[in-house]
């Protein structure tokens, strides 16, 4: 990412600008062979997964079937454009009665749930969550969204795959980037490190799955839940509810002992409605409002996990564990 941070507009003609358009043409064949496109055609370059979302929403607008668990950058503008919202039973969904295009995230990012689609209609699949911890199937979806900063890159930049991309309509207008599709100066030092980091993430991942099991094994050992490496949910997340207990003072204790944790999905963190994903499920308000989430990353150590387990255990003693995922 150094290397580029003073780079020119890879849309300029000089010298430097045809330099920097070299290297991000070479970053769309990078990123293309990493995740599994047929074409670097197919991959084009965001400011992160809810520019995407974003995008896609707007598309398709009332032909778009959501899952009740998509990310806010997702389900607020569907729902805005009048998008139907899939029925379920717990984590599964029912058939879309009317839509081109539905929309069901891979993993859940409040609950670690991985999620699947009923086939034969267009998905789209929200991967931001997903990256170098789950397994996923490009061959099976029409778009795709991530963002960086979820495997290693730097914030405000992501991707948008498409599987035809001239089935898209601009977005933002006012520049011919990105075949014409969306306008902007290309954010060249974050393309840059994205697509090294995805490199490394998908190389690493069953290294990195198996590390964030741990993690996860350690949390839950201490809290006298019997671990079990259950392949419907992410290794890297981890929901916890303690009935009695308000998770937003948790997250403020935990912090004061050093760590960061949330009560929720992270973007929604200043919001006072409760999580649509569990009230989705049918998790009953009282264990809402004791939920946290626990992420689990690479700069966590054993010796840190047993930390936050202990002070865990200690914050909630003598209230029991409702809901855990």
């Amino acid at each position: 990412m150094l290397d580029w941070l003073s780079c020119a507009n890879s849309h300029s003609l000089h010298e430097l600008g045809r330099e920097a358009m070299s290297m991000v043409d070479d970053c769309r064949v990078r990123c293309a062979h990493a995740l599994g496109a047929e074409d670097p055609s197919q991959i084009i370059f965001t400011s992160g997964a809810t520019e995407g979302n974003n995008w896609l929403a707007h598309v398709y607008k009332d032909d778009l079937a959501i899952s009740p668990f998509e990310h806010s950058s997702m389900r607020e503008p569907a729902l805005h454009y009048g998008a139907e919202t899939l029925g379920n039973v717990g984590y599964y969904l029912n058939e879309p009665e009317r839509a081109l295009l539905q929309s069901v995230m891979r993993v859940n990012n409040e609950t670690g749930a991985i999620l699947s689609a009923a086939d034969g209609v267009p998905l789209h699949s929200d991967l931001t969550q997903a990256i170098g911890k789950v397994h996923f199937d490009l061959a099976k979806l029409s778009y795709a969204t991530l963002s960086a900063h979820k495997f290693g890159g730097p914030k405000g930049v992501g991707i948008l795959y498409a599987q035809d991309p001239y089935t898209l309509q601009p977005y933002l207008f006012g520049g011919e980037h990105e075949l014409g599709l969306r306008a902007g100066t290309l954010n060249v030092a974050g393309i840059a490190a994205m697509t090294t980091a995805l490199e490394i993430a998908l190389v690493m991942q069953e290294e990195n799955r198996r590390r964030f099991w741990k993690r996860k094994e350690i949390v839950l050992e201490a809290l006298q839940v019997e671990p079990s490496n259950d392949a419907a949910f992410s290794p890297a997340i981890l929901s916890l509810s303690f009935p009695g207990v308000l998770g937003e003072s948790l997250v403020v204790e935990l912090d004061a002992l050093g760590f960061g944790i949330s009560s929720g999905a992270a973007c929604s963190s200043h919001s006072t409605e409760p999580s649509h994903v569990l009230t989705a499920l049918g998790v009953h308000d009282d264990q809402i409002r004791g939920t946290i989430r626990v992420s689990f990353g690479l700069s966590n150590t054993e010796e840190s996990t047993h930390s936050l387990a202990q002070a865990l255990r200690s914050l909630t003693k003598g209230f029991g564990l409702a809901l855990c995922h």
